[in-house]
C-alpha cells in the first residue's frame, strides 16, 4: 500500500513538474513573441522616421523654392509692370512734345486754367471765352504750338484735317516750278538772300531748297483731300504736324507762294496792267515792304525765326489759299474787332476756318458743336 502511495506521488510530480516545464517553455515563446513585435514596430517606428526626416527636407527645400520662385516672379512683375509705366510715359511725353496742334479741350475748362484770379485782365478774357460758348457755339479748342510758325500751322491744319482742296490758281499752275521761274524768267537772283524760318540759311542752295518745299506742300495736300475718310484724314494730318521736319517745309513754302505773288502783283503795277488786288497795293505801301525785296528781307526772312505774320499778311495768306479766316480776337472783346475776317472780301465758295488769339500773336483752332 505505502508503495503503491510512493509511486502515485511520485508520478504526480513528475506531471506537476512537466506541467511547470510546459508553462515555462509556453511563457518563454510569448515572451520571445512580443520582444519579435515590438523590435518590428520599433524599427518601423525608426524606418519611418527616417523617412519622414528626408521627406520633411525635401519639403521644406520644395517650399523654399516655390517661395523664392515667387518672390522673384513679384519682384519680375513689379519691375516689367514700373518699366511698361516708364516707357508708355516716355512715348505720351515724346508724342505730345512733339505734336505740335494737340487734342481738343473742354473751352471753359481750358478759359480757367489759363486765366485764373481776379485781375481786370484775367475776368475780361473769362468773359471774352464765355461768349465765345454760348454765342458762338465753340465748345472746344486744339492748342497749337506757341512759336513763330503758329499761325501758318493754325491755317494749315486745318485746310488740310477738313481735306479743302487746291485753290483754283494752284490747280491750273504747278507750284513746283515756281522758284525756277521767279530765278530765271524773272532774274530774281535776290531770292538766294532767303530764309528758312530759324534755319538762316543764304547762298546758291536757296533754290534747290525751295523745290524741296514746295515738292513737300504739294504732295501731302494732294494726298490728304483725296482722303475722303475723316478719320483716316485725321490720323494723318496728326502724324505730318508731328514730324518737324516736313512741318516747316510745309509754311516755308507758303511764304515763298506769298513772296512769289507779291512779285507778280509788284510786276503788274510796274508794268500798268490789269487791275490787282487792294490788299497788294496796301502791302507794297509800307515803307518795310516797298518792293520784293523789302518784303522779304524785312518780312518774310523772319517768319517762323522771330515774328509771325501780321495782319496785312493774314490777308494776303487766305487770299491766295481761298479760304475765309475768320479769327476770334479774345482781346478786342466788346469791340467790333472781336471777330474779323481775313480777307474781308471773300467769295461765297470759299472754304471757312476759324482762329482764335488773345494777343494777335499766338493762334489757337476753335472747334464748333451745335
Amino acid at each position: 500500500m505505502q508503495r503503491r502511495h510512493d509511486r502515485k506521488e511520485s508520478k504526480n510530480r513528475d506531471q506537476s513538474t512537466e506541467q511547470e516545464k510546459r508553462s515555462r517553455i509556453n511563457h518563454s515563446k510569448r515572451s520571445v513573441g512580443k520582444h519579435e513585435v515590438q523590435s518590428w514596430t520599433t524599427a518601423t517606428k525608426q524606418s519611418l522616421c527616417l523617412l519622414w526626416q528626408k521627406v520633411k527636407v525635401q519639403l521644406m527645400l520644395s517650399m523654399s523654392f516655390l517661395i523664392a520662385v515667387f518672390w522673384y516672379c513679384r519682384r519680375l512683375y513689379s519691375f516689367l509692370a514700373q518699366l511698361l509705366k516708364r516707357w508708355s510715359n516716355y512715348l505720351q511725353r515724346k508724342l505730345t512734345r512733339n505734336l505740335s496742334v494737340l487734342t481738343e479741350v473742354d473751352l471753359l475748362g481750358y478759359s480757367a486754367r489759363e486765366w485764373k484770379g481776379e485781375t481786370k485782365q484775367a475776368k475780361h478774357m473769362r468773359e471774352a471765352y464765355e461768349e465765345l460758348f454760348w454765342s458762338c457755339h465753340v465748345k472746344y479748342v486744339r492748342q497749337v504750338r506757341r512759336d513763330n510758325y503758329c499761325v501758318l500751322r493754325a491755317v494749315l491744319f486745318q485746310i488740310f484735317s477738313q481735306g479743302i482742296p487746291f485753290p483754283s490758281w494752284m490747280k491750273e499752275r504747278d507750284i513746283l516750278k515756281l522758284p525756277e521761274k521767279l530765278l530765271y524768267s524773272q532774274g530774281c537772283n535776290w531770292i538766294q538772300q532767303y530764309s528758312f524760318g530759324p534755319e538762316r540759311y543764304t547762298g546758291p542752295n536757296a533754290f534747290g531748297k525751295l523745290r524741296k518745299c514746295m515738292e513737300t506742300l504739294k504732295t501731302n495736300w494732294a494726298e490728304i483731300s483725296a482722303t475722303k475718310d475723316q478719320e483716316e484724314r485725321g490720323n494723318m494730318c496728326n502724324a505730318l504736324f508731328s514730324d518737324e521736319s516736313k512741318e516747316h517745309k510745309l509754311y516755308e513754302a507758303i511764304k515763298f507762294i506769298m513772296l512769289y505773288e507779291v512779285v507778280e502783283a509788284y510786276e503788274q503795277i510796274k508794268n500798268r496792267e490789269e487791275p490787282i488786288h487792294n490788299l497788294f497795293s496796301l502791302l507794297l505801301a509800307r515803307d518795310s515792304s516797298s518792293d520784293p525785296l523789302s518784303f522779304m528781307m524785312n518780312h518774310l526772312n523772319s517768319i517762323g525765326d522771330s515774328i509771325c505774320l501780321d495782319q496785312v499778311e493774314l490777308f494776303l495768306l487766305g487770299y491766295l489759299l481761298e479760304v475765309k479766316i475768320k479769327v476770334y480776337r479774345l482781346h478786342r472783346f466788346n469791340t467790333e474787332e472781336f471777330q474779323v475776317n481775313y480777307p474781308d472780301e471773300y467769295r461765297r465758295e470759299w472754304n471757312e476756318i476759324s482762329l482764335l488769339t488773345e494777343d494777335d500773336r499766338y493762334y489757337h483752332i476753335p472747334l464748333f458743336r451745335t
